[in-house]
């Protein structure tokens, strides 16, 4: 789905239909986050709980027919999980991993948005393709020891990856022109793209990438075991916030310059 120049994901096929639980049978629904995942959920200047995570889980709420039981409290990230496993809560939205580990101690829902990786160049590059292809024995700028290298060395061995400790040093070399390209983080070079910090220097190229493997099978909302019911009510709420374009709305409000 496309809204004007950025792509929306979409994961929900359109034609599915999926079953909608009485949410009257649910007591309460409270969501627990973190505040230091920003832009999914942070303190805003007025001290007031905001992020992508936030709205999304009022969005589903709404759908629900259940604003009035619902509830969205930020702890640390290492009392997210007890809070589920005690009853505290019901739902975490905190970009946990969805991993074999994880997913014997909960229940998940469908994702609701893959971080992609993605490549930057500058505007005035001039790599002669449209793709990857072009790059090949260029020097690429990743983050050493991270994930998205592994997958760069993996996925592109034509290219010649120079690592680094920190991306603010990767991005200074892309901009100054000591490196023809980056790979990384989609979500981090949009919001870098963008900044003051790039003076409008690069943009994006090719991509974006996609690997269970490297980057996990996306976002999710995780609920416990016995909370099942309440992971399909929010399948379906997610289902229908694609359907009538309101989940492409809170996406382009936090993610402007898109991901994809």
């Amino acid at each position: 789905m496309a809204a004007g120049d950025v792509v929306v994901p979409n994961y929900i096929d359109p034609r599915e239909r999926i079953p909608a639980p009485d949410s009257q049978s649910f007591n309460r629904i409270r969501f627990v986050t973190t505040v230091d995942f920003p832009p999914f959920s942070f303190f805003d200047q007025t001290n007031r709980l905001s992020g992508f995570h936030i709205d999304l889980a009022r969005a589903i709420c709404a759908e629900m027919n259940a604003l009035p039981k619902c509830q969205i409290q930020a702890l640390p990230w290492t009392e997210l999980a007890n809070a589920l496993k005690t009853g505290q809560a019901e739902a975490m939205i905190s970009g946990l991993a969805m991993t074999a580990k994880s997913r014997a101690d909960y229940r998940f829902t469908r994702p609701y948005l893959q971080l992609p990786a993605r490549f930057a160049i500058r505007k005035d590059a001039a790599p002669g393709g449209i793709d990857a292809k072009a790059l090949a024995a260029r020097r690429v700028g990743v983050v050493g020891g991270a994930a998205h290298e592994a997958m760069l060395r993996e996925w592109f061995p034509a290219l010649k990856p120079v690592t680094f400790s920190r991306p603010d040093w990767m991005f200074d070399a892309l901009k100054s022109g000591n490196l023809d390209a980056v790979y990384g983080d989609g979500l981090q070079l949009s919001f870098w793209l963008s900044s003051q910090t790039a003076e409008s220097c690069c943009r994006f190229f090719d991509g974006p990438y996609f690997s269970r493997a490297h980057l996990g099978e996306g976002l999710a909302i995780a609920v416990a075991p016995r909370n099942a019911a309440l992971a399909v009510a929010f399948d379906n709420a997610l289902a229908a916030l694609n359907r009538d374009g309101r989940f492409a709305e809170l996406y382009l409000r936090w993610f402007p310059n898109g991901l994809y």
